[in-house]
């Protein structure tokens, strides 16, 4: 009798109507599973065998915060937590709670694109506007932990999207938009995230475990 294979990708569910957590519409259906957020409390994260666990911007963050041990657990395990959205409770290890920007002009809202494998290929303005209007990307940031990696930022400096290895025993991308997996099918040079992303969390998860499998003293 085979055993059941534990999808790597666990997608926490928020139940709201554009959470795009629905397995199909990040990608992952064949190898996600979809959690109802309320459900977590409950669930055996730690011992469960995901490697990835993704988290979009209409969670609940009263329960992630009592539930913060558990994700900071998660990480320990050498895995990857990736949250889309405006954190406004400590609950997620190094992060700081997101500040709105303060808009003059609609280029504030311009998206600059730094060099990094999931951004591959994908233009500024693609980000920047939707629809010929910009601001939809992202409105604001989270404050940088010490050692992150930024991988997007507003033409103020401020980071949109960063990469954090310094907080946990793992890995925490940050991005302060909506879900990254999300722009899966665009017309634009957008649509190059999803599988960009997909690709990245898979090396980065076996480097993880490669540094964890490491002799003590080496």
């Amino acid at each position: 009798m085979s055993m059941r294979q534990v999808p790597d990708y666990l997608f926490l569910d928020s139940g709201a109507t554009f959470g795009q957590q629905n397995g199909g519409g990040c990608g992952q259906a064949a190898n996600g599973k979809v959690l109802d957020q309320y459900e977590l409390p409950l669930y055996d994260l730690a011992g469960a065998g995901h490697k990835y666990l993704i988290i979009d911007e209409f969670v609940d963050q009263e329960m992630l915060y009592e539930e913060r041990s558990a994700v900071a657990q998660f990480l320990d395990q050498g895995n990857i937590v990736i949250f889309c959205g405006h954190l406004f409770r400590a609950w997620l290890p190094g992060a700081g709670i997101f500040l709105p920007k303060a808009i003059h002009s609609h280029l504030d809202y311009n998206v600059e694109v730094l060099s990094h494998p999931i951004f591959e290929g994908v233009l500024s303005e693609d980000l920047t506007f939707n629809r010929g209007v910009s601001g939809f990307f992202a409105r604001g940031h989270h404050p940088l932990p010490e050692g992150a990696e930024v991988l997007l930022r507003l033409a103020g400096g401020e980071p949109i999207t960063y990469i954090d290895r310094q907080s946990s025993g793992g890995t925490i991308l940050l991005h302060s938009g909506r879900n990254l997996l999300g722009y899966r099918g665009w017309a634009n040079s957008a649509r190059r995230i999803a599988p960009q992303l997909e690709r990245f969390l898979d090396q980065e998860h076996r480097q993880l475990q490669a540094k964890g499998e490491q002799p003590c003293g080496r």
